[in-house]
């Protein structure tokens, strides 16, 4: 099979396009050919050497969605997604034609998305999900504030909040555009900046958001403790910045604030795919919905898509098959 591998840490360049041995299912794997996989920036990470777990040599990629080539009956000829920690990292990856995975993994994908879109979930949605609903267990009524909500993980959280039934005050440097389901969705709308507590306090009568989940971290985890309302739930998912902060712990025990840490990489494919089955409903039922795919490359050209999401491209890079 044709696939990328990476036997050395850097830029891009360092990606090859090989032939590879088609992996083979067994008693505990199936075989999934790949239509499509995304490109996400902790695939840039991984390839530059930012992971200290990696094992090269290595494909890379964690999301995917494709067909179940090999495996049991049951499976056979399912349209199927996922994404994991592992994969990419510790396990060969999703930027190649085939992929071996754990059966525990598969998950069926929503009829209302095509390979492409399916593949642009994974990532995004899981730690979206994960904080929202299975740290921060938000309700309906209650209100999330939603720091980065333009961004991937930021977008995807204010899908998951409305479909629960929450209020969402989006916060981020710059306002929502209504072209993107994030921009239709959100309530309210707070900049970040010096004044961002006091403009979501006006909104709150006073009181602060119910949850914040921070997709920024690290220059923003000042702000997203003045956000939050006594006995509420702070999620940090990332350390933009800086990766050290300082805060004043007796406002902090004083407001009983929960501070909570959230890491989808924790989760291999086979731990993601549960997630990833809960999110079904929501794509079928058109509460929520995929992401704006911004560009595709061809297997061949996985540098280049690498190349686009290390400069910051908006919306998702794909590969297909």
């Amino acid at each position: 099979m044709k696939a990328i591998q990476f036997k050395t840490f850097g830029n891009p360049e360092v990606l090859e396009y090989v032939d590879l041995p088609t992996p083979q299912a067994d008693a505990d794997s199936a075989v999934v050919q790949v239509k499509a996989a995304s490109v996400n920036p902790s695939d840039v990470k991984n390839v530059s050497g930012h992971f200290d777990h990696t094992v090269l040599p290595r494909t890379p990629g964690r999301d995917f969605s494709g067909v179940v080539t090999a495996g049991p009956a049951e499976w056979l000829g399912a349209e199927v997604w996922g994404t994991g920690g592992d994969i990419g990292f510790t396990r060969d990856g999703t930027h190649a034609q085939f992929i071996k995975i754990p059966l525990a993994a598969l998950s069926r994908k929503p009829t209302t998305l095509s390979h492409t879109e399916a593949a642009a979930i994974g990532v995004n949605f899981v730690v979206a999900w994960l904080g929202t609903v299975e740290y921060a267990n938000l309700q309906a009524g209650e209100t999330i504030a939603v720091i980065g909500a333009g961004g991937g993980v930021g977008g995807a959280v204010v899908q998951i909040a409305k479909a629960r039934g929450a209020r969402v005050i989006g916060v981020d440097r710059h306002p929502l555009s209504a072209d993107t389901p994030a921009g239709r969705l959100i309530d309210d709308y707070v900049p970040f900046d010096e004044n961002a507590a006091e403009a979501l306090r006006a909104l709150t009568g006073g009181a602060g958001a119910d949850v914040v989940y921070d997709t920024v971290g690290g220059v923003a985890f000042e702000t997203a403790l003045s956000l939050v309302k006594r006995r509420g739930r702070v999620l940090e998912i990332s350390a933009t910045g800086k990766r050290r902060v300082e805060f004043d712990l007796i406002d902090f025990y004083h407001n009983e604030t929960q501070l909570l840490g959230v890491d989808s990489a924790k989760l291999g494919v086979a731990e993601s795919a549960p997630l990833m089955t809960a999110l079904v409903e929501g794509f079928e039922s058109g509460k929520l919905q995929g992401p704006a795919i911004a560009q595709e490359f061809p297997l061949e050209r996985a540098r280049e898509a690498y190349e686009s999401v290390a400069a910051g491209t908006r919306g998702r890079v794909v590969i297909t098959m």
